[in-house]
Protein backbone atom coordinates (compact mmCIF):
# COMPACT_ATOMS: atom_id res chain seq x y z
CA UNK A 1 0.00 0.00 0.00
CA UNK A 2 1.54 3.66 -1.15
CA UNK A 3 2.26 5.55 1.82
CA UNK A 4 0.62 9.32 1.63
CA UNK A 5 3.21 11.83 1.33
CA UNK A 6 1.97 13.57 4.43
CA UNK A 7 2.89 10.67 6.87
CA UNK A 8 6.53 11.49 5.66
CA UNK A 9 9.23 8.91 5.34
CA UNK A 10 10.39 5.66 7.11
CA UNK A 11 13.50 6.00 8.16
CA UNK A 12 15.67 2.91 6.89
CA UNK A 13 19.52 2.06 6.06
CA UNK A 14 22.40 4.44 7.60
CA UNK A 15 19.86 6.74 9.36
CA UNK A 16 18.20 3.79 11.26
CA UNK A 17 21.94 2.52 11.69
CA UNK A 18 22.17 5.88 13.51
CA UNK A 19 19.13 5.56 15.21
CA UNK A 20 19.48 2.32 16.77
CA UNK A 21 23.35 3.45 18.05
CA UNK A 22 21.72 6.58 19.79
CA UNK A 23 21.71 5.99 23.77
CA UNK A 24 18.24 7.35 23.85
CA UNK A 25 16.47 4.73 22.02
CA UNK A 26 16.09 0.90 22.95
CA UNK A 27 13.49 -2.03 22.44
CA UNK A 28 12.45 0.07 19.09
CA UNK A 29 11.50 3.34 20.32
CA UNK A 30 13.08 6.92 21.70
CA UNK A 31 13.27 7.43 25.37
CA UNK A 32 12.03 10.41 27.20
CA UNK A 33 15.15 11.53 29.79
CA UNK A 34 11.98 10.88 32.26
CA UNK A 35 9.45 8.74 31.82
CA UNK A 36 6.01 10.21 30.22
CA UNK A 37 2.74 9.05 29.37
CA UNK A 38 0.71 11.16 26.13
CA UNK A 39 -2.77 10.35 27.79
CA UNK A 40 -3.47 10.24 31.71
CA UNK A 41 -4.70 6.39 32.20
CA UNK A 42 -8.22 6.13 31.61
CA UNK A 43 -8.43 9.83 30.78
CA UNK A 44 -9.42 9.46 27.07
CA UNK A 45 -13.65 9.56 27.61
CA UNK A 46 -13.33 12.18 30.23
CA UNK A 47 -11.42 14.66 27.59
CA UNK A 48 -13.93 14.14 24.79
CA UNK A 49 -16.78 14.84 27.26
CA UNK A 50 -14.30 17.86 28.00
CA UNK A 51 -13.39 19.11 25.00
CA UNK A 52 -16.95 19.18 23.47
CA UNK A 53 -18.98 20.59 26.27
CA UNK A 54 -21.01 23.27 24.97
CA UNK A 55 -20.71 26.06 27.50
CA UNK A 56 -16.92 25.88 27.03
CA UNK A 57 -16.51 25.94 23.41
CA UNK A 58 -16.77 28.94 22.14
CA UNK A 59 -14.19 30.22 24.62
CA UNK A 60 -11.51 27.74 22.77
CA UNK A 61 -10.89 29.94 19.60
CA UNK A 62 -11.40 34.09 19.68
CA UNK A 63 -14.50 35.52 19.35
CA UNK A 64 -13.59 38.53 16.77
CA UNK A 65 -10.37 38.66 14.85
CA UNK A 66 -6.80 38.46 15.68
CA UNK A 67 -5.31 41.28 14.84
CA UNK A 68 -2.23 40.44 12.85
CA UNK A 69 0.76 42.69 12.08
CA UNK A 70 3.01 41.73 8.61
CA UNK A 71 6.60 42.23 9.33
CA UNK A 72 7.99 44.73 6.84
CA UNK A 73 11.39 44.84 5.17
CA UNK A 74 13.88 45.48 7.94
CA UNK A 75 17.57 46.30 7.81
CA UNK A 76 19.62 44.30 10.49
CA UNK A 77 18.63 44.31 14.43
CA UNK A 78 20.35 47.06 15.93
CA UNK A 79 21.00 45.19 19.09
CA UNK A 80 22.11 41.83 17.00
CA UNK A 81 19.48 40.13 17.91
CA UNK A 82 15.39 40.39 16.43
CA UNK A 83 12.25 37.42 16.91
CA UNK A 84 9.26 37.54 14.93
CA UNK A 85 6.65 35.30 16.61
CA UNK A 86 4.68 33.83 13.13
CA UNK A 87 2.03 32.08 15.43
CA UNK A 88 2.03 28.98 17.14
CA UNK A 89 5.34 27.77 17.10
CA UNK A 90 6.73 29.55 13.96
CA UNK A 91 9.63 31.64 15.26
CA UNK A 92 11.92 34.03 12.71
CA UNK A 93 15.16 34.62 14.54
CA UNK A 94 17.59 37.31 13.35
CA UNK A 95 20.82 36.58 15.24
CA UNK A 96 24.24 37.74 14.79
CA UNK A 97 23.79 38.33 10.97
CA UNK A 98 22.20 35.15 10.44
CA UNK A 99 18.30 34.13 10.18
CA UNK A 100 16.80 31.19 11.39
CA UNK A 101 13.48 29.78 11.38
CA UNK A 102 12.08 27.88 13.69
CA UNK A 103 8.98 25.49 13.56
CA UNK A 104 7.73 26.54 10.10
CA UNK A 105 4.19 26.33 9.38
CA UNK A 106 1.90 28.01 7.41
CA UNK A 107 -0.86 25.36 6.35
CA UNK A 108 -4.22 26.10 6.91
CA UNK A 109 -4.50 22.91 8.58
CA UNK A 110 -1.80 20.84 11.13
CA UNK A 111 -3.13 17.55 9.36
CA UNK A 112 -2.40 14.88 6.87
CA UNK A 113 -5.70 15.58 5.40
CA UNK A 114 -6.45 19.44 3.77
CA UNK A 115 -10.53 19.05 4.91
CA UNK A 116 -10.10 18.17 8.26
CA UNK A 117 -7.92 18.24 11.41
CA UNK A 118 -7.57 21.71 13.45
CA UNK A 119 -7.76 24.87 11.11
CA UNK A 120 -6.21 27.91 11.50
CA UNK A 121 -7.48 30.79 13.78
CA UNK A 122 -5.24 33.48 11.88
CA UNK A 123 -3.59 33.77 8.58
CA UNK A 124 0.03 33.72 8.27
CA UNK A 125 1.54 37.47 8.76
CA UNK A 126 3.15 37.16 5.64
CA UNK A 127 3.41 34.68 2.68
CA UNK A 128 6.56 32.59 2.69
CA UNK A 129 7.64 33.98 -0.31
CA UNK A 130 8.16 37.31 1.50
CA UNK A 131 10.22 36.07 4.38
CA UNK A 132 13.07 36.64 2.73
CA UNK A 133 16.66 35.20 3.00
CA UNK A 134 17.12 32.13 5.66
CA UNK A 135 20.47 30.41 6.63
CA UNK A 136 19.03 27.59 8.30
CA UNK A 137 15.08 26.57 9.51
CA UNK A 138 14.93 24.16 12.39
CA UNK A 139 12.79 21.55 13.39
CA UNK A 140 12.03 20.61 16.97
CA UNK A 141 10.21 17.68 16.02
CA UNK A 142 7.59 15.91 13.34
CA UNK A 143 3.81 16.71 14.79
CA UNK A 144 1.69 18.25 12.32
CA UNK A 145 1.85 21.58 13.92
CA UNK A 146 5.38 21.58 13.91
CA UNK A 147 6.53 19.73 10.61
CA UNK A 148 4.25 20.98 7.49
CA UNK A 149 5.15 19.17 3.98
CA UNK A 150 4.04 22.36 2.15
CA UNK A 151 5.46 24.80 3.71
CA UNK A 152 9.08 22.69 4.09
CA UNK A 153 8.62 22.23 0.20
CA UNK A 154 7.91 25.50 -0.29
CA UNK A 155 11.29 26.61 1.35
CA UNK A 156 13.53 23.93 -0.51
CA UNK A 157 14.10 26.83 -2.98
CA UNK A 158 15.32 29.35 0.20
CA UNK A 159 18.61 27.37 -0.08
CA UNK A 160 18.80 27.17 4.08
CA UNK A 161 20.17 24.38 5.98
CA UNK A 162 17.60 21.90 7.64
CA UNK A 163 18.44 21.12 11.31
CA UNK A 164 16.39 18.26 12.53
CA UNK A 165 15.98 15.61 15.21
CA UNK A 166 17.61 11.92 14.71
CA UNK A 167 14.55 10.33 11.78
CA UNK A 168 13.41 13.41 10.74
CA UNK A 169 15.20 13.43 8.23
CA UNK A 170 13.60 11.24 6.27
CA UNK A 171 10.26 12.62 5.93
CA UNK A 172 12.17 15.59 4.70
CA UNK A 173 14.05 13.78 1.95
CA UNK A 174 10.74 12.26 0.97
CA UNK A 175 9.67 15.89 0.34
CA UNK A 176 12.70 16.80 -1.78
CA UNK A 177 15.01 18.12 0.74
CA UNK A 178 18.66 17.53 -0.79
CA UNK A 179 20.30 15.13 1.67
CA UNK A 180 23.24 17.68 1.97
CA UNK A 181 20.40 19.98 3.34
CA UNK A 182 19.78 17.64 5.99
CA UNK A 183 21.65 18.23 9.66
CA UNK A 184 20.37 15.04 11.75
CA UNK A 185 21.05 15.43 14.98
CA UNK A 186 20.48 13.18 18.67
CA UNK A 187 20.68 15.36 21.60
CA UNK A 188 23.78 17.16 22.89
CA UNK A 189 25.04 16.91 18.77
CA UNK A 190 25.55 20.03 17.12
CA UNK A 191 25.94 21.77 13.82
CA UNK A 192 27.17 25.42 12.78
CA UNK A 193 25.65 27.25 9.70
CA UNK A 194 26.15 30.93 9.29
CA UNK A 195 28.27 31.79 12.25
CA UNK A 196 26.22 29.84 14.10
CA UNK A 197 26.09 26.53 16.22
CA UNK A 198 22.98 24.80 16.62
CA UNK A 199 22.68 22.07 19.34
CA UNK A 200 19.46 19.82 19.60
CA UNK A 201 18.69 19.43 23.29
CA UNK A 202 16.75 17.26 25.65
CA UNK A 203 12.69 17.77 25.67
CA UNK A 204 10.06 15.57 27.58
CA UNK A 205 7.09 14.22 24.11
CA UNK A 206 6.86 12.12 21.56
CA UNK A 207 6.90 11.63 17.62
CA UNK A 208 4.87 9.92 15.08
CA UNK A 209 3.00 11.33 11.81
CA UNK A 210 1.19 7.87 12.66
CA UNK A 211 -0.17 5.55 14.75
CA UNK A 212 3.26 4.51 15.14
CA UNK A 213 5.28 6.50 17.66
CA UNK A 214 8.92 6.91 18.57
CA UNK A 215 10.61 6.34 15.45
CA UNK A 216 12.25 9.83 15.29
CA UNK A 217 13.36 12.01 17.82
CA UNK A 218 11.97 15.13 19.44
CA UNK A 219 14.45 17.86 20.89
CA UNK A 220 14.12 21.67 21.99
CA UNK A 221 17.20 23.70 20.62
CA UNK A 222 19.78 25.90 20.91
CA UNK A 223 21.13 28.66 18.40
CA UNK A 224 24.28 30.14 19.55
CA UNK A 225 25.74 33.66 17.47
CA UNK A 226 29.32 35.32 18.22
CA UNK A 227 27.09 37.16 20.81
CA UNK A 228 23.76 35.90 21.26
CA UNK A 229 21.89 33.10 22.28
CA UNK A 230 18.43 32.22 22.17
CA UNK A 231 16.78 28.67 23.13
CA UNK A 232 13.62 27.49 21.83
CA UNK A 233 11.63 24.63 23.70
CA UNK A 234 9.94 23.00 20.83
CA UNK A 235 6.94 20.85 22.66
CA UNK A 236 7.55 19.47 25.93
CA UNK A 237 6.40 18.56 29.42
CA UNK A 238 8.77 19.90 32.65
CA UNK A 239 11.51 17.85 33.42
CA UNK A 240 14.83 18.54 35.54
CA UNK A 241 17.04 19.01 32.41
CA UNK A 242 16.37 22.63 31.84
CA UNK A 243 18.87 23.82 34.41
CA UNK A 244 21.56 21.16 32.37
CA UNK A 245 20.88 22.59 29.42
CA UNK A 246 21.52 26.34 30.76
CA UNK A 247 24.19 25.24 32.35
CA UNK A 248 25.75 23.70 29.67
CA UNK A 249 25.13 26.64 26.88
CA UNK A 250 23.39 29.42 28.99
CA UNK A 251 22.84 32.30 29.36
CA UNK A 252 20.26 33.24 26.80
CA UNK A 253 19.19 36.52 25.72
CA UNK A 254 15.79 35.05 24.95
CA UNK A 255 13.51 31.58 25.10
CA UNK A 256 10.99 30.75 22.94
CA UNK A 257 8.52 28.34 24.92
CA UNK A 258 5.41 26.41 24.74
CA UNK A 259 2.99 27.31 27.33
CA UNK A 260 -0.11 26.23 25.66
CA UNK A 261 -2.44 23.24 24.31
CA UNK A 262 -1.40 22.51 28.17
CA UNK A 263 -4.27 20.16 29.96
CA UNK A 264 -4.60 17.54 32.82
CA UNK A 265 -5.10 14.87 30.94
CA UNK A 266 -1.65 15.12 29.29
CA UNK A 267 0.28 16.65 31.92
CA UNK A 268 4.17 14.97 30.97
CA UNK A 269 4.24 16.44 27.80
CA UNK A 270 3.30 20.17 27.74
CA UNK A 271 3.54 22.61 30.62
CA UNK A 272 1.36 24.98 31.80
CA UNK A 273 2.19 28.43 31.93
CA UNK A 274 3.80 28.29 35.01
CA UNK A 275 5.77 25.15 34.08
CA UNK A 276 6.87 27.26 31.24
CA UNK A 277 8.09 30.38 33.41
CA UNK A 278 9.90 27.63 35.56
CA UNK A 279 11.33 26.03 32.86
CA UNK A 280 12.68 29.74 31.78
CA UNK A 281 13.77 30.55 35.08
CA UNK A 282 16.22 26.63 35.00
CA UNK A 283 17.82 27.58 32.19
CA UNK A 284 19.55 30.62 34.16
CA UNK A 285 19.90 28.87 37.18
CA UNK A 286 16.85 29.28 39.04
CA UNK A 287 16.83 33.27 38.47
CA UNK A 288 15.04 34.26 35.67
CA UNK A 289 17.39 36.08 33.31
CA UNK A 290 16.52 37.02 29.76
CA UNK A 291 13.25 37.55 27.93
CA UNK A 292 10.54 34.96 27.77
CA UNK A 293 8.28 34.77 24.59
CA UNK A 294 5.35 32.73 24.83
CA UNK A 295 5.06 30.15 21.84
CA UNK A 296 2.46 27.18 20.87
CA UNK A 297 -0.63 29.10 21.52
CA UNK A 298 -3.21 31.41 19.55
CA UNK A 299 -3.01 29.69 16.28
CA UNK A 300 -4.60 26.41 16.91
CA UNK A 301 -7.60 24.86 19.14
CA UNK A 302 -5.55 22.10 20.12
CA UNK A 303 -6.38 21.96 23.98
CA UNK A 304 -9.83 22.33 25.89
CA UNK A 305 -8.40 25.03 27.44
CA UNK A 306 -9.68 28.89 26.64
CA UNK A 307 -8.17 30.21 23.69
CA UNK A 308 -6.71 33.42 25.88
CA UNK A 309 -5.70 31.62 29.18
CA UNK A 310 -2.14 30.88 27.95
CA UNK A 311 -1.11 34.54 27.52
CA UNK A 312 -2.99 35.57 30.76
CA UNK A 313 -1.41 33.01 32.88
CA UNK A 314 2.06 33.76 31.55
CA UNK A 315 1.78 37.44 32.11
CA UNK A 316 0.76 36.34 35.56
CA UNK A 317 3.73 33.73 35.92
CA UNK A 318 5.89 36.25 34.62
CA UNK A 319 4.69 38.99 37.43
CA UNK A 320 5.55 36.34 40.32
CA UNK A 321 8.93 35.50 39.48
CA UNK A 322 10.10 38.96 38.24
CA UNK A 323 10.78 37.87 34.65
CA UNK A 324 10.53 40.33 31.07
CA UNK A 325 8.29 38.71 29.02
CA UNK A 326 7.22 39.36 25.50
CA UNK A 327 3.98 39.12 24.25
CA UNK A 328 3.71 40.26 20.65
CA UNK A 329 0.63 39.87 18.25
CA UNK A 330 1.46 37.16 15.11
CA UNK A 331 3.80 39.04 13.13
CA UNK A 332 5.37 41.78 15.27
CA UNK A 333 9.04 41.87 15.26
CA UNK A 334 10.91 42.92 18.57
CA UNK A 335 14.41 43.45 19.70
CA UNK A 336 14.90 40.95 23.46
CA UNK A 337 17.50 44.12 24.19
CA UNK A 338 14.78 46.75 23.69
CA UNK A 339 11.32 47.83 24.48
CA UNK A 340 9.25 44.90 24.60
CA UNK A 341 5.57 44.44 23.53
CA UNK A 342 3.87 43.91 26.26
CA UNK A 343 0.42 44.84 25.41
CA UNK A 344 -2.41 42.08 26.11
CA UNK A 345 -3.61 42.62 23.06
CA UNK A 346 -5.82 39.57 23.09
CA UNK A 347 -8.45 40.74 25.68
CA UNK A 348 -10.11 42.56 22.95
CA UNK A 349 -11.00 39.64 20.92
CA UNK A 350 -11.45 36.56 23.68
CA UNK A 351 -14.29 35.20 23.52
CA UNK A 352 -16.29 36.20 27.17
CA UNK A 353 -16.78 33.99 29.79
CA UNK A 354 -20.55 32.47 30.56
CA UNK A 355 -21.39 32.30 27.00
CA UNK A 356 -22.77 29.83 25.07
CA UNK A 357 -21.88 29.07 21.44
CA UNK A 358 -24.63 29.35 18.78
CA UNK A 359 -23.96 26.35 17.36
CA UNK A 360 -21.76 22.74 18.17
CA UNK A 361 -17.73 23.04 16.82
CA UNK A 362 -17.94 21.40 13.13
CA UNK A 363 -16.42 17.63 13.82
CA UNK A 364 -13.28 18.40 11.23
CA UNK A 365 -12.47 21.47 13.60
CA UNK A 366 -13.38 20.17 17.20
CA UNK A 367 -9.35 20.17 19.35
CA UNK A 368 -7.90 16.49 18.90
CA UNK A 369 -5.97 14.91 21.84
CA UNK A 370 -2.49 15.34 21.66
CA UNK A 371 -2.51 11.52 22.39
CA UNK A 372 -3.79 11.23 18.68
CA UNK A 373 -1.33 13.93 16.88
Amino acid sequence: MLRPAAFGGIPTGERLERIRTSPHYADGTFRNPVAAQTMARGNTLSYLRTALRRADRIRRAPAAPIPVHRPEQAGPPASGLRLTWLGHSTVLAEIDGARVLFDPVWGERCSPLPFAGPRRLHPAPLPLADLGPLDAVVISHDHYDHLDMGTVRALIGSGALFAVPLGVGAHLERWGVPADRIAELDWHQSTRVAGLTLTATPARHFCGRTALRGRTLWASWVVAGARHRVFHSGDTGYFPGFAEIGAAHGPFDATMMQIGAYSEFWPDIHMTPEEGMRAHADLSGGVPSGVLLPIHWGTFNLAPHPWEEPAERTLAAAAAAGAEVAVPPPGLPFEPAGELPVHPWWRGVAAPSGVAPAAPLPAEDRPVPVGQR
